[in-house]
């Protein structure tokens, strides 16, 4: 807000801004100003929804379409440097020639390579300021680029785990994007005999989890969830390059779960951008059992080096660990 004479438009789209002070003194400074906010994390998105009531145009997707025209553009830096080209390439046709874009962000977040990592997608990116260890750039949008097209953006890869064969499409930012970890292989190995009735898949990602049980467990009914629209809509494209089918939904932890399920399945999230945060996971295994069916299990992997496993025996019961192999462990709480 110290450089706000870059913030005057009459249509301005902010890109994954959190719900923090910055829409208030942006309506107090410009109140004729129509702002969307568009998020493709659903936690942020939800916060905004309950800040700002009626003030702005809220959307939660995995890619922006509007009919408006922006006369400015502030983004948030990615967690996933690749996130950035995505969102420029996303957001150019909705702009005008010039449009001004603003990029901002945490210096140890990668900010700094924003001149770079742009190139191809802004004209003229200048260095605007630097304050409390964050940097902010601006640049006018190259118009001059190919239409936008979301399947261009998907990587894809296969692999072939005890004997099944599966195609994974990802988006940039999503978890494992090009390859399947090394933690989630371990989980794969180490699953219950037998998965029939409904499955959640907490924290999917790009899907991998519940597609491999998909095949193997094929009376499996599959429920996806994910904070990010990113991976919701990277799974929903693995489901179908692999024949399967699932709902899927977004959530902020179990924001947004209202069933119950006999089986629950995770590869849960422990890092949001270059921090280390734990908080979700744990709010997770402290509530999950009262969205377990009776005699219900849970199944986890995690870095062993995280202490899920007390967690899990006073929330939910009596827990194992399976495995304990590279840095991994799987962990496994049944309901009596």
């Amino acid at each position: 807000m110290r450089n706000s004479d870059l913030l005057e438009a009459d249509c301005p789209l902010l890109i994954n801004l959190p719900a923090d002070g910055l829409l208030a003194a942006y309506l107090e400074e410009y109140p004729g100003s129509k702002i969307t906010c568009f998020n493709n994390n659903f936690e942020q998105y939800q916060q905004l929804r309950q800040s700002q009531p009626g003030k702005v145009e809220l959307v939660f997707d995995s890619h922006y379409t509007n009919t408006k025209k922006h006369d400015l553009v502030i983004i948030a830096f990615p967690k996933s440097k690749a996130e950035l080209a995505y969102t420029l390439a996303m957001v150019n046709p909705q702009l005008a020639e010039n449009t001004r874009i603003l990029v901002v962000g945490e210096n140890k977040g990668g900010v700094k390579s924003t001149a770079k990592l742009a190139a191809d997608y802004l004209h003229h990116i200048d260095k605007i300021d630097s304050a409390r260890h964050c940097t902010l750039f601006a640049g006018q949008a190259n118009t001059q680029l190919p239409a936008f097209d979301i399947h261009a953006w998907f990587k894809q890869y296969k692999f072939t785990l005890g004997g099944i064969e599966l195609e994974i499409a990802s988006l940039p930012g999503v978890f494992s994007q090009n390859a399947l970890d090394k933690g989630t292989e371990l989980l794969l190995n180490h699953l219950p005999a037998t998965l029939a009735g409904e499955v959640l898949d907490f924290g999917c990602g790009a899907g991998v989890i519940s597609c491999f049980i998909g095949k193997k467990y094929p009376q499996a009914q599959l429920a996806l969830l994910d904070v990010s629209a990113l991976a919701l809509a990277s799974a929903e494209k693995t489901l179908a390059l692999n024949g399967l089918s699932g709902k899927t939904f977004p959530s902020n932890s179990l924001s947004e779960v209202k069933g119950k399920y006999q089986h629950i399945v995770s590869n849960p999230p422990f890092h949001q951008g270059v921090k280390t945060h734990y908080a979700a996971t744990e709010n997770f295994l402290r509530q999950i059992k009262g969205h377990l069916k009776p005699k219900g299990n849970i199944t986890i992997v995690a870095n062993n080096f995280l202490s899920y496993k007390p967690i899990m025996e006073t929330a939910i019961g009596m827990t194992t660990t399976l495995a304990n192999e590279k840095g991994f462990a799987i962990y496994h709480s049944q309901l009596k």
